[in-house]
């Protein structure tokens, strides 16, 4: 169950309920990742034929569909986007931020409003065409004024 991006690696702790909780906690991350995997497998350089995996001999080596020797070669999807693996997936969607701010000096119940960084052409619900450029310069536009309202702006 070990893979490159889990890193398990020995532990130090004595407690019984300490190893226990380690465990667990490395368990559950295993199965976050594994349907995360699932869940992005187009976006990434994963064989996307789910049919020929479960028709295949499980003893036989496995055999890439061409699609995906295709992704591998050109290092590109079907839309011309550049494919990832997992790690430079999460280090791209890692830079979509929500940041919630507030005049500085102002008490702490004061107006406050949200900033989303804005994605670029390949994070995902973009795309590359030129409604995507005006969804990014009208993203974002609403503020806080109390709990539960918001203004456009």
């Amino acid at each position: 169950m070990k893979t490159v991006d889990l890193e398990v690696r020995p532990i130090h702790h004595r407690l019984e309920d300490r190893v226990r909780a380690h465990i667990l906690l490395c368990m559950l991350a295993y199965y976050v990742e594994w349907h995360m995997l699932e869940a992005w497998r187009e976006l990434t350089f994963a064989d996307e034929d789910q049919e020929a995996k479960a028709a295949r001999d499980p003893v036989a080596p496995a055999q890439r569909s061409a699609a995906a020797q295709k992704k591998a070669e050109t290092r590109k999807l079907a839309d011309g986007t550049p494919a990832h693996s997992f790690r430079t997936l999460l280090e791209v969607l890692a830079t979509i931020v929500s940041n919630t701010c507030r005049v500085p000096g102002s008490t702490s119940d004061a107006a406050t409003f949200t900033i989303v960084t804005t994605p670029d052409d390949f994070q995902p619900g973009q795309g590359n065409s030129s409604t995507a450029s005006a969804r990014r310069q009208n993203a974002d536009t609403r503020f806080s004024l109390s709990p539960g309202q918001t203004k456009e702006i």
